[in-house]
């Protein structure tokens, strides 16, 4: 495996997602920093977050706002199941690996629904999808042998159980496989310990050992998904209710409830599956969970399937800037709508971070997370190099780098520091500041702007074109916002784009304002 081109992506993806999620020391700057480097993860994220899954009434157009409302545990479950998808990809063999990623996701959908909070339904929906993780990677980089394996497995004359069929052909259980790559991954002992299915019959009652419940979860929500994409159709139901019978009470539900909890997976894995595009042919075998949740969301599947259903509608329209949020009202309004209508991507990204801060500042909010919102949304939008935000500090009267995003931003953000008033001359962004001016400059090799440039920017960021918004209140310079191209020339923006820009820059402003 390792010497397939793709695993050493897929492993070190999984690996930085995993860290930096589970770091006591990384922060949300962090984390989004890391997503945003992969633009079709970044995408593919904001589609699931919005899903009816989430059961959000307002839209979410920024990564930093996605990290906040779904937590950093959240963001690893979505973050590792997209790069298992997005790296799992092959002409040849995609059905049979859309398949597999669809049972998978089903398993950990009805996992989720078990969890009595929302940190057990966390771990529960990790740790139920990676139990399939041996499974899957034998599906990608060795297909003839999962081929094999399924053929002695579906072998009616000679059966054989797949741990002895895998065992046969590779030399190792899926179990084992999986159990391996998690260890290098270093994915938690948690998800390690549900890879290994526990055996015999389930308890009698809930297990008082959180661990051992959480394996208990992950086996019952894969048994169920397997009898939902593998048994025949008029099977389903009979074979769903004996298994729920023979869950519900390790799991402290009575059979009807355990059952109900497939029905409203069933809804959100139809959620899932359109908000990540994952298409089937109509009559595979994948497709019976696809239609299943078609069928369920006819049926009276209670409150919370309800609201999910109607969440999707809600999560899709456009919601009017509320009058108490900014000023001009009018101003961002028409901006959203006028962005919406079919203009390019870079202007339909800035608009959608717009309407999202705004339902943002609507409510209570942290100034560090509107901040944020905001430099991810001219990161995306223009498709800058490096962005950073600067903040005066009001004791020394500096301007110094908080936070940014683009490569390598972390290790020299903290060197961006701008003095607003020397008895030197003022360098370039002083100068700037200084003249409240919003300024492109798109060759900084002119030898007048070279002058200007301090020397721990020539060493640190020297970039070739750079934008400068800086942020004035009663006169007087509170932040700054600096986002630069890493080649010449790059660096053009246009008016309605500037316009855009300088609503983000006064949406930052408001926000200082309503934070004081």
């Amino acid at each position: 495996m390792r010497n397939k081109s793709d695993f050493p992506a897929l492993s070190d993806s999984i690996t930085r997602i995993q860290s930096l999620a589970t770091s006591d020391k990384e922060s949300i700057n962090s984390v989004t920093n890391e997503i945003l480097k992969d633009v079709a993860l970044t995408n593919k994220l904001l589609r699931l977050v919005n899903s009816a899954h989430y059961a959000r009434s307002d839209s979410v157009g920024t990564v930093s706002r996605a990290v906040s409302l779904v937590g950093f545990n959240g963001i690893r479950n979505l973050t590792l199941s997209l790069a298992l998808l997005e790296h799992m990809q092959d002409k040849g063999n995609a059905q049979l690996l859309k398949e597999e990623f669809l049972r998978a996701l089903m398993a950990g959908t009805i996992a989720a629904e078990l969890g009595s909070s929302q940190l057990e339904s966390e771990e529960a929906f990790i740790g139920a999808m990676f139990q399939n993780l041996g499974r899957m990677l034998a599906q990608f980089y060795f297909p003839e042998e999962a081929t094999t394996i399924r053929q002695l497995v579906g072998d009616a004359s000679h059966p054989v159980s797949e741990e002895s069929a895998a065992l046969r052909v590779l030399g190792l259980t899926y179990e084992q496989l999986g159990l391996g790559v998690s260890k290098a991954w270093g994915l938690p002992d948690s998800i390690q310990q549900c890879i290994v299915r526990p055996t015999g019959t389930p308890p009698t009652v809930a297990s008082p050992d959180p661990k051992s419940h959480l394996r208990w979860s992950a086996k019952a929500a894969n048994d169920m998904a397997d009898a939902m994409l593998h048994a025949d159709p008029e099977e389903v139901d009979r074979q769903l209710a004996t298994l729920s019978k023979s869950y519900a009470k390790s799991m402290a539900m009575a059979p009807e409830q355990l059952k109900a909890v497939t029905t409203l997976a069933r809804v959100k894995l139809n959620e899932l599956a359109d908000a990540m595009e994952i298409r089937v042919p109509i009559h595979s075998p994948a497709a019976r969970l696809l239609k299943l949740a078609t069928v369920a969301v006819q049926q009276p599947v209670g409150d919370a399937s309800q609201s999910a259903v109607a969440s999707a509608v809600d999560s899709s329209a456009l919601h009017a800037t509320p009058v108490s949020a900014l000023s001009p009202e009018d101003t961002v309004r028409n901006q959203v709508s006028h962005a919406t209508a079919g203009t390019d991507l870079s202007t339909q990204t800035l608009a959608g971070g717009i309407q999202d801060i705004t339902n943002v500042m609507v409510e209570d909010f942290k100034l560090g997370d509107v901040l944020r919102m905001i430099l991810e949304t001219m990161f995306r939008a223009l498709g800058f190099h490096r962005i950073v935000f600067c903040m005066r500090d009001p004791k020394t009267n500096l301007l110094t780098g908080r936070f940014g995003l683009g490569p390598g931003v972390e290790k020299i953000v903290k060197n961006f520091c701008v003095p607003l008033n020397s008895d030197d001359i003022p360098d370039l962004f002083a100068t700037i500041c200084g003249k409240a001016a919003d300024t492109l400059i798109s060759d900084t090799s002119d030898p007048r702007i070279v002058a200007r440039l301090p020397s721990w920017y020539l060493r640190d960021f020297n970039a070739p074109g750079f934008m400068i918004l800086p942020l004035i209140i009663k006169g007087q310079t509170v932040g700054m916002i600096y986002a630069d191209m890493l080649v010449k020339g790059e660096l053009t923006i246009d008016e309605k784009q500037l316009s855009m820009l300088r609503t983000l820059r006064n949406q930052a402003i408001m926000a200082f304002k309503q934070s004081s």
